[in-house]
């Protein structure tokens, strides 16, 4: 049985950014084998875990992209700067 997958229309970008994520709950997922998480309560006011605060660093690291794409003119390797920045700023402070 062959899979047809052209229509999908992959690029090695595509397959970097599925790739990361992969890589990111591997590593979270050993993190949290090491050493268990303690739920925090940060300015969002709601407990968090390190895989919630993971979640949400993908979630606005996913708009800021989209609006970058349709709002500004630069290089999206912007956007992913400001994404990771984005992260940091969840995983010290939410």
């Amino acid at each position: 049985m062959e899979l047809n997958l052209q229509w999908m229309a992959w690029t090695w970008q595509t397959g970097l950014f599925f790739a990361g994520i992969f890589l990111g709950l591997v590593a979270m997922s050993l993190w949290q084998q090491v050493s268990p998480t303690i739920e925090r309560v940060g300015v969002l006011g709601i407990a968090t875990t390190r895989g919630d605060r993971f979640f949400i660093s993908l979630l606005g690291s996913a708009y800021i992209h989209v609006l970058w794409i349709g709002f500004v003119d630069l290089d999206l390797l912007w956007a992913s700067a400001l994404s990771i920045a984005y992260a940091i700023a969840v995983f010290r402070w939410v």
